[in-house]
């Protein structure tokens, strides 16, 4: 998932145009001797904080559903998580570093959540909405000064980027449907037990057959009268993809 949410944001703001005009957009740690190594302008998106937003943990299972609608595995809810970036601009001089800083600015401003289309892997399966908060209130995790301090480098301006993804959660195979009805024999078990047999054989040591039952009120029966169809569960309805986060 945290690799997903990446190439969503590297995406977005490569859309906006700052990869047409030689930018580069990168996910290093930037620190001192990274800088010290930069000869091209730069948009660096730095992920520092990971923490479980666990007002929203669920409990339960889901059901999954095949092409044809029946059930083929349950699965745990998905956990939510808080991603936070430290997003800085590298130039030659402070202005081009600002001009950049604000280009990222409107761009990820303009959004609320990341794009569906841009979402790929789990978090396109899932279909939820990967909330995205710009420039908010402070976190909190560590501080911008902080991060800095902990890099090595001298403290400039940044954006802090929170974005709420979803961690999928996990599945098992449900146990295949009921083909057969159940088998019963009735036998005599005294005269069973005078003859030193089990009580599954009849007198002349043979076993007793056994009569499979018969479902009530099965229209499509299987070739031998007995086998109960599989039965089709409706689908969910899809939560609609794009919607607002309230």
């Amino acid at each position: 998932m945290i690799h997903e949410v990446d190439e969503a944001l590297r995406t977005l703001l490569a859309g906006s145009g700052l990869e047409a005009s030689g930018v580069e957009i990168v996910l290093d740690a930037p620190t001192r001797d990274w800088a010290a190594r930069r000869n091209a302008p730069t948009v660096c998106v730095f992920l520092y904080d990971i923490r479980e937003d666990a007002t929203r943990r669920g409990a339960g299972a889901g059901e999954v559903y095949d092409a044809d609608g029946y059930v083929v595995a349950r699965r745990t809810p998905p956990r939510w998580f808080e991603l936070t970036y430290l997003v800085t601009a590298w130039a030659s001089r402070p202005q081009d570093e600002h001009r950049l800083l604000s280009q990222v600015l409107a761009t990820l401003v303009a959004v609320d959540a990341l794009p569906q289309h841009l979402l790929t892997g789990s978090l396109a399966e899932l279909g939820l909405t990967v909330a995205l908060d710009t420039a908010g209130a402070e976190p909190d995790g560590p501080s911008a000064s902080d991060v800095w301090s902990a890099l090595g480098g001298e403290l400039k301006a940044s954006l802090g980027v929170r974005v709420r993804a979803p961690l999928a959660g996990t599945s098992s195979a449900a146990a295949p449907p009921v083909t057969e009805g159940l088998v019963v024999r009735a036998t005599d078990h005294s005269q069973a037990a005078d003859h030193g047999q089990d009580g599954d054989h009849g007198q002349d040591g043979d076993p007793v057959p056994g009569r499979r039952l018969r479902y009530e009120g099965v229209s499509d029966p299987g070739p031998d009268g007995f086998a109960a169809p599989r039965e089709r569960r409706p689908a969910p309805a899809r939560r609609r993809r794009g919607g607002r986060r309230p």
